[in-house]
């Protein structure tokens, strides 16, 4: 599903065994929309990429604007509002994983001078809950909250190599896939090839993948079995020699072994 495709759900409002309610489902399905777009929305936009009735569009869109979960610009379009990042941050103060993790990225990141990510599987996305930034910042910005589809960051590959073929087809279907560079990988087979060597190495590689100019290097905390979280690094591609990926791979096993040891001891599954 592209970026900016609102999600359909079927045909009956059902997703899986459970019924949903409709002006909830489109309700949330316009803020993720708003949330996704690279710039505001237009009201005439968001009808084409979601289909929703004209009227109850327009009402759903007056309701998030009212109660600031969405804002618009003086040219009348729409993008997220400030409620939206008070439930974010909500979730990450009342994560209990999340107060272990700030001291474990930092000690990563100065190890290897690459900046560190912490992201976590949501269906078939990972979403990053912290990122700490390498010395030199020209070298990658990323932000707290972003969300990509799995399957083209070294974290979501991570992951998805602790779950069996099967369970991953059911994540993500059979492609294809979103595409961000040339080097996406956007079928299945070839997905199944490269987790099928990650379960060997116990770590994940992506090359290009995601960002051109950018290799990235992950593995699972191992804290829940399955693993649901993971940490990476990324290095620009000229930086990324045989000795180089090596002692960040170890660098992060031994920090990912640290916090799940840490999480496991205080009682968090």
């Amino acid at each position: 599903m592209s970026p900016l495709e609102a999600p359909s759900g079927s045909a009956n409002g059902t997703a899986g065994d459970v019924k949903l309610v409709k002006s909830a489902e489109r309700t949330i399905a316009i803020l993720e929309l708003v949330a996704a777009a690279p710039q505001p929305l237009t009201t005439a936009e968001i009808f084409k990429l979601t289909g929703y009735p004209r009227s109850s569009l327009h009402w759903l869109l007056l309701t998030l604007l009212e109660l600031n979960w969405i804002e618009q610009t003086p040219e009348g379009a729409y993008r997220i509002g400030t409620h939206a990042l008070l439930c974010g941050t909500a979730y990450l103060d009342r994560d209990p994983v999340m107060e272990h993790v700030s001291g474990i990225l930092e000690k990563v990141r100065n190890a290897t001078s690459f900046t560190t990510h912490y992201a976590r599987l949501d269906r078939s996305d990972v979403i990053y809950l912290a990122t700490r930034q390498a010395v030199d910042r020209r070298r990658l910005s990323s932000r707290v909250g972003r969300k990509l589809p799995a399957q083209v960051t070294a974290l979501g590959k991570a992951i998805l190599s602790e779950y069996t073929d099967d369970e991953v087809l059911q994540r993500l279907g059979p492609g294809p896939y979103t595409q961000l560079t040339p080097k996406t990988v956007t079928g299945f087979d070839a997905l199944q090839t490269e987790l099928a060597e990650f379960r060997k190495t116990g770590h994940a590689v992506e090359w290009e993948q995601n960002t051109v100019g950018l290799c990235c290097v992950s593995v699972v905390v191992p804290y829940r079995i399955p693993g649901t979280d993971a940490m990476s690094c990324s290095i620009p591609v000229e930086l990324a020699t045989d000795d180089v990926l090596v002692g960040t791979v170890a660098t992060l096993q031994s920090a990912a072994a640290e916090l799940a040891r840490t999480l496991r001891t205080a009682g968090i599954r």
